[in-house]
This record gives C-alpha cells, sequence and structure tokens, in this order.
C-alpha cells in the first residue's frame, strides 16, 4: 500500500473500515438474534405441500425462538421469483427461502440466465424432508404390477404416455426410461390434481407423481400403485415395491424441501436456525403428520445438504440433457 497514491490509500482503507464495521455489525447482530419477526418465503401458491411444511415448522420456530415466524407466498418462474428474492435479501437470517430440489438441483440446467446461483449465493440450513415419487396407472389399465408395466411398455413400444405436474416427476421419469430401456411419452400438467384428474378419468394411463399429493386417490383405490423411486420401500406404502426391485437395478431418486438463507447469513445465526428447525422437525405431531403422507423427516445440517445439491445436479443435469426437457 505504500506504493499508492495517498487518495488511492485513503479509499483502501475507507473500504477495509466499513468491511470491517460491517462485519462486526453482522457479528452482534448474530448474538442476539433472533430480536423481531422472521419471514418465510415459499416458491408456491398456499396449501401445496411444500406450504404445508413451512407452515407448520413456522408455527412451532416462533416458540422455539421467541420471535413471530411469517410466511409469504412468492410462487411462480417454477420457483425462480422466490429464489432470486430471497438471493438479494440481506444475509442477517431474517429471510429464508424453503426450496425443492427443483430450486437448488435443476434449475440450473434449464436456463442458461438463472437469476441466481445455487451454491454462491445461497446457505442451506436444514434438509427439511425427502420422499419417493409414485409410478401409478388407472385402475382398469392392463399392467396390474410394475414388472408387468416394463412388459407391456417392450411390447407397445411409443405408445404410452405418463402424466406429470412438476418437473422432478418428470426427471424421474426420464431417468427411469433411460435406466430401462423403455420408452414413454411425457404429459406435462399444471401440478399434481389436474395430472391426476386425466389418469383417474382414463385420458393417460400413467402416472408420475410425488408421494403424498398422490395418497388420498391411492388410499381410496382411485389409482393404483405399481412402485416408488427411492432405494427402499415407502413405510405408507409397505406392499408396493420400489422401481430396483421391479427389475431396474440401482434405480433410486427422491424429492426433497429443505431451508436456505443468503450467501453472508453469519453462521452463528444459521446455527440457531438449524437447531430450532431440527427441534421442530422431531416434534411427535410434526412427524406424525408428514410421515403420514410418506414424506421421511431427515434435519440434516448444511454441510450434509450441501454434498447432496452437488450430487442431485450432476445426476439431474445428466438426465435434463440426455432427454433433452426444456422450460417452456
Amino acid at each position: 500500500m505504500a506504493n499508492l497514491p495517498r487518495a488511492a490509500r485513503r479509499l483502501t482503507l475507507g473500504l477495509a473500515l466499513c468491511t470491517g464495521v460491517a462485519a462486526s455489525g453482522l457479528a452482534a447482530a448474530a448474538d442476539d438474534y433472533p430480536n423481531k419477526p422472521i419471514t418465510f418465503v415459499v416458491p408456491f401458491a398456499p396449501g401445496g405441500g411444500t406450504d404445508m411444511l413451512t407452515r407448520a415448522v413456522s408455527d412451532r420456530l416462533a416458540k422455539e425462538l421467541g420471535q413471530p415466524v411469517l410466511v409469504e407466498n412468492r410462487a411462480g418462474g417454477n420457483t425462480l421469483i422466490a429464489a432470486q428474492h430471497v438471493a438479494r435479501a440481506k444475509p442477517d437470517g431474517y429471510t429464508v427461502l424453503t426450496a425443492i430440489d427443483s430450486t437448488m438441483a435443476m434449475n440450473q440446467h434449464l436456463y442458461s440466465n438463472l437469476p441466481y446461483d445455487p451454491l454462491k449465493d445461497f446457505i442451506p440450513v436444514t434438509l427439511a424432508i425427502s420422499m419417493p415419487m409414485v409410478i401409478a396407472t388407472h385402475p382398469d389399465f392392463p399392467a396390474k404390477t410394475m414388472a408387468e408395466l416394463m412388459t407391456y411398455l417392450k411390447e407397445h413400444p411409443n405408445e404410452v404416455n405418463y402424466a406429470f405436474g412438476a418437473l422432478p416427476a418428470q426427471v424421474v421419469g426420464e431417468r427411469f426410461k433411460m435406466e430401462s430401456g423403455l420408452t414413454m411419452e411425457a404429459v406435462p400438467y399444471n401440478g399434481s390434481s389436474p395430472a391426476q384428474q386425466d389418469v383417474m378419468g382414463g385420458h393417460v394411463p400413467v402416472l408420475i407423481d410425488a408421494l403424498a399429493p398422490a395418497l388420498p386417490q391411492l388410499r381410496a383405490d382411485r389409482l393404483r400403485p405399481l412402485a416408488v423411486s427411492s432405494a427402499e420401500r415407502a413405510p405408507t406404502l409397505p406392499d408396493v415395491p420400489t422401481v430396483a426391485e421391479s427389475g431396474v437395478e440401482g434405480f433410486d431418486a427422491t424429492t426433497w424441501t429443505g431451508f436456505f438463507v443468503p450467501a453472508g447469513t453469519p453462521q452463528a445465526v444459521i446455527d440457531k436456525l438449524h437447531a430450532g428447525i431440527s427441534k421442530v422437525l422431531q416434534d411427535p405431531a410434526v412427524r406424525t403428520q408428514f410421515e403420514d403422507l410418506g414424506q421421511r423427516i431427515i434435519g440434516a445440517p448444511g454441510p450434509e445438504f450441501v454434498e447432496l445439491i452437488k450430487r442431485d445436479s450432476d445426476k439431474n443435469g445428466e438426465v435434463i440433457r440426455e432427454a433433452g426437457i426444456k422450460i417452456n
């Protein structure tokens, strides 16, 4: 710095001082965190599974942290609107994003100009839940098991369509096609409900959907479950085999939901948030509520979560590229 002009030295020292003041300010703020309401931002409209999870956590987290925890729904843009909003928020722990796997491990492979970087703009706080997809059919469809469906697909190539209501379900469907060598045509819908309705109405023979939204129709026998996409059977459907058991060796795909804060949030704040959320997730009432929906409570910390995001991004990116999946 000795060789810099006097004005440049003053500017450099001033910037360093400001940076130090800002860092010390965040550290001091972390000491008494939280001292005002926290807002959880949900990338979907009220009433869906992600919203339900966030509200169940926020209600109990408010009691744990001693401050109100609000829920703000910012739906649209394949979760981009909410993610971009939180990425630009002040990194002080008062704005938290509820994100699903497509937000952090798929969108970067679909958009050439994604307005956020999943690993650079966010810090994972807690991996909350994971859940398998279910492959189901109309009850009158000729194939009554997953093995029979695979045989049917071999005998009727390019004749069977599958309905899906969200990107993670399509990625699972395309992964199944790649790993099994079989063919089905993807038919997109705006959400689980319309996809289910068309399969129950006999317009499309096969449904691929997250287990939780499909469970009511499965339990009412309006849809027949053939297989789940996870490595192990779902406790809520113990008699339904996995895709791997049905002949696609090593098949393992789940969808997940977790909580994130903007990059730069003090570690002390992240630790408090993680501890509070993890405690809430272990509440027997919360566990029962979501495990009954086929969701597995996890509560894993940020470092483990980062590794999962990286692995899923690599796997999903390969499927998206090979299948030519695009956002319309």
